[in-house]
């Protein structure tokens, strides 16, 4: 097998172990400032993903992350995070490790070399899901199965990798690959490769969700106010949104469980909570569907 790319040696870290500890920082910055340009270059690939991505929601599809090692820890952080912003079901995105729960926290030696493995984790699917597969080589054979089931059965496949050549690149239906070049440390894919997945795994998450109406504006509007932290900003975004005082905004939180979105439809529309509900499903949940139909009324 080729070597990847992510195995080369950095020619700019050569003397990293040579250098003083600010100097070595400095160097780690530079490196990661590579990151953000490449990611951003692929701009159009991760959009297309996120279209893929809205539409399987909206047909009742689910997002699944496959990965192994860095990776998959970093697909099971991005959905573990989609419950509490967006008040998603848990089943909607979910995140699957190569070796299982216990490699999110020890390495399970081998266990991204199972084609066999990839295969069986991979029984989830259905036709309506979409298929992320991570790695910054893209040569994992895990993920070989896990592609390999998803074509059989019929779900879209996408492939979130830092090299070109690997064998996810040819494999996965459409493609995002964020080539940052060789680490800092030659070999560890957890620095600038495990940087550009996360800010591609936190596009494909936050923009599907936002593209199936999850918020308004820039408002976080689906949270699930279950602290106290989180219970302050929801009466900051009724009260900026309904265009209330916070008092207003914390007693119609209090009628309707902390419900943001009937929160607003009941200041706005002067509703009782379980008729500004009726009215929020009437939009499929939409917030800006409903405001938009009273203010053309």
């Amino acid at each position: 097998m080729t070597e990847a790319i992510t195995e080369y040696r950095n020619e700019n870290t050569k003397d990293i172990d040579l250098l003083s500890t600010i100097d070595m920082v400095r160097k780690m910055n530079e490196e990661d400032q590579i990151v953000a340009k490449v990611v951003g270059d692929e701009a159009p690939n991760i959009a297309i993903a996120i279209d893929m991505i809205a539409k399987a929601f909206l047909k009742g599809g689910r997002l699944f992350y496959f990965g192994a090692g860095t990776s998959g820890r970093l697909g099971i952080l991005d959905a573990s995070e989609c419950p509490p912003t967006f008040s998603v079901d848990r089943n909607m995105v979910q995140g699957i490790i190569a070796g299982g729960k216990d490699a999110m926290i020890t390495a399970v030696e081998g266990a991204e070399d199972s084609f066999e493995n990839g295969r069986k984790d991979a029984e989830v699917l259905t036709d309506k899901d979409v298929c992320v597969v991570i790695s910054a080589s893209g040569n994992p054979k895990y993920l070989l199965g896990v592609l390999e089931r998803a074509d059989e059965i019929g779900a879209a496949t996408i492939g979130i990798t830092c090299n070109s050549k690997g064998a996810i690149a040819a494999d996965a239906g459409h493609v995002i690959c964020a080539e940052v070049g060789p680490e800092v440390i030659a070999g560890s894919s957890r620095l600038k490769a495990g940087t550009a997945q996360k800010m591609i795994l936190n596009m494909l998450s936050t923009g599907s969700m936002i593209k199936i109406g999850k918020t308004y504006e820039n408002f976080m509007i689906d949270l699930k106010a279950n602290n106290e932290k989180l219970k302050d900003r929801a009466i900051r975004i009724v009260s900026q949104i309904a265009q209330v005082s916070h008092s207003e905004a914390l007693s119609a939180l209090l009628k309707c469980n902390w419900e943001i979105k009937t929160s607003i439809i009941m200041i706005k529309m002067n509703l009782e909570a379980e008729n500004a509900r009726l009215e929020l499903r009437k939009h499929g949940g939409v917030l800006r569907k409903l405001l938009n139909s009273q203010a053309s009324v």
